[in-house]
C-alpha cells in the first residue's frame, strides 16, 4: 500500500495533486510520500516485534538526508557501504551506534572513520579486509566489532546483476572459511566477533532463499558455540522485493515469520537491512511529455526525464509502471488509438543513447504537455542519478499530508562544473 492514488481521475501524492507539484517545482521531479515511508518502516518493526532486533535501512537505496532523518526519528539503524553514506547518516541525525558497515572494498580511511565513529559493526567481506581492520584498530588502540559476511551459495532467484549470495559473486567470505576466521578473531586483541552476516540479493519475490540462507547461518552459529565463540546477532541482510508490475512478493510479516521461528530459541538479535522494500513505492518520478513522434515501426513518447535521472530500466531492463497524472476518457483519444483510447508507446528521454528509455510498449492516452508518473522510483532512482549529457540533477520533494517540502533543490547547470578547472598551458 502507498499514498499515491487517483481522486476524480487526478493523481495525488497524499493530499496534493502531482500536477500542482510539477507546476510549482518543475520537471523532472522526484516526489516522496512520508506516510508511505513511515508505514513501510512500521511494517518491518511489527514483523520483528516478537524478537530482539535492529532494522538497518540500506542507505544505498535512497540516501536523501530528509529520508534518512525521517527514518532516524523512529530509532532505526542504518546499513552503509561507504564513508560518505556514514557521514550522511550522522548529518541526518542517525545514531552511529546503530550503523553496520558493509561493502567489499573499504579503504583504510573509511575503516578508521567508522571505528572512530563507534559504529555498531563492520561486516567483513574478505580475509584481507579482516587483517586490514585489525591493523587499523591496533593503530587506534581500539577493539573493532566485526561480523563475517558469509557467502552461503544460495540462489536468490533474482536478476543476475543484483544477486550477491552465490560463489561466483564478489560478495562475502566462503562458508567453509568462516570457522577458521572466527577463530582468528577470537584470538585477536583488536577484533571482537559480534555477529554473523549474509545478504544474498535484491528484489527477491519469494521467502524460500532467505530461509535456506538463515538455516546455514544457524548451522554456523552452532559450530561457533561448540568452540566457545558467542555472537550477539544474526544479520539476514535485506533484499525483500516490491511490486513493480505483476510481482507478488511476501509482506514483511510473511517474509520474516519463518526466520523468527528458526531463531526464536537462539539467544541472538535479528538484524535486517531493508532498502528497496522501504522506499521504492514511497517515491515517484514525475516527467513532462515533450513530444509525440511516430515512424513506420514505433510510437515514441519523448519526456524530459532520462536515464541520468532513473537508470534502472536502461541498466537492468527493469519494468517500472508509468501512469498519467490525469486520466483521460477513452473518447478523448488520438487517431489510431485502440478501444481503450490508448496507443502503444516507447517512453524515451532526451539523452543521446538508444537505451535512454523509461519504459517500452506502454499503452498510454497522452498528449504533448501532459505529466507522467513513474511509480516505484523511490529506490535506486535519485541515488543512482548522474549528470550524463551535462544535465542537472532533479529537484526532490517530500510530501506530508497537504504540505510539500523541498528536500533537494534542482541543480543549476553552472553547479555541475564548480569543481572543475581549466588549465593555462
Amino acid at each position: 500500500m502507498d499514498f499515491f492514488n487517483y481522486k476524480d481521475n487526478e493523481l495525488y501524492a497524499e493530499d496534493i495533486k502531482v500536477t500542482d507539484l510539477v507546476e510549482r517545482y518543475g520537471s523532472p521531479l522526484y516526489v516522496y510520500s512520508k506516510a508511505t515511508l513511515v508505514r513501510h518502516l512500521k511494517a518491518f518493526e511489527e514483523a520483528l516485534a516478537a524478537k530482539d532486533h535492529l532494522i538497518c535501512y540500506a542507505v544505498k537505496a535512497n540516501s536523501s538526508l530528509a529520508i534518512l532523518n525521517t527514518i532516524a526519528k523512529f530509532g532505526c539503524g542504518f546499513d552503509v557501504v561507504s564513508k560518505g553514506e556514514l557521514m550522511r547518516v550522522i548529518k541526518a541525525g542517525g545514531d552511529p551506534g546503530k550503523v553496520i558497515y558493509s561493502g567489499v572494498g573499504k579503504r583504510e580511511d573509511e575503516i578508521e572513520f567508522a571505528l572512530q565513529s563507534k559504529i555498531k559493526c563492520l561486516n567483513i567481506e574478505s580475509e584481507s579486509e579482516l587483517y586490514k581492520v585489525e591493523q587499523v584498530a591496533k593503530r587506534l588502540s581500539l577493539v573493532a566489532p566485526v561480523a563475517l559476511r558469509v557467502n552461503p551459495n544460495v540462489d536468490a532467484k533474482t536478476h543476475p546483476s543484483i544477486s550477491t549470495g552465490l560463489k561466483k559473486n564478489k560478495f562475502g567470505i566462503a562458508f567453509e572459511d568462516a570457522l577458521r576466521l572466527y577463530t582468528y578473531i577470537a584470538n585477536s586483541e583488536h577484533l571482537q566477533a559480534t555477529g554473523i552476516d549474509c545478504h544474498i540479493g535484491s528484489q527477491m519475490t519469494s521467502g524460500a532463499p532467505i530461509i535456506e540462507a538463515t538455516d546455514k547461518l544457524i548451522s554456523l552459529y552452532h559450530q561457533l558455540e561448540e568452540i566457545g565463540i558467542k555472537v550477539d546477532h544474526i544479520d539476514i541482510g535485506g533484499g525483500l522485493g516490491v511490486t513493480y508490475n505483476d510481482e507478488t512478493p511476501p509482506s514483511p510479516y510473511e517474509y520474516l515469520a519463518a526466520v523468527i521461528v528458526r531463531l526464536k530459541d537462539i539467544d541472538v538479535s535479528i538484524y535486517c537491512e531493508p532498502g528497496r522494500a522501504m522506499v521504492a513505492n514511497a517515491g515517484i518520478l514525475l516527467t513532462n511529455v515533450l513530444y509525440l513522434k511516430s515512424n513506420s515501426e514505433r510510437n515514441f513518447c519523448i519526456v524530459d526525464a532520462a536515464m541520468g535521472d532513473l537508470i534502472r530500466p536502461a541498466l537492468y531492463n527493469s519494468w517500472m509502471n508509468i501512469i498519467p497524472a490525469v486520466k483521460r476518457d477513452p473518447s478523448d483519444a488520438l487517431e489510431g488509438s485502440n478501444a481503450n483510447g490508448t496507443k502503444l508507446y516507447d517512453v524515451v528521454g532526451p539523452i543521446c543513447e538508444s537505451d535512454d528509455y523509461l519504459g517500452k510498449d506502454r499503452h498510454l492516452n497522452v498528449r504533448e504537455g501532459d505529466v507522467l508518473a513513474v511509480r516505484g522510483a523511490g529506490a535506486y532512482g535519485s541515488s543512482m542519478s548522474s549528470n550524463y549529457n551535462s544535465r542537472p540533477l532533479c529537484a526532490e520533494i517530500l510530501v506530508d499530508g497537504d504540505k510539500a517540502y523541498v528536500i533537494r533543490e534542482r541543480q543549476k547547470e553552472e553547479d555541475m562544473w564548480l569543481n572543475e578547472r581549466i588549465i593555462d598551458a
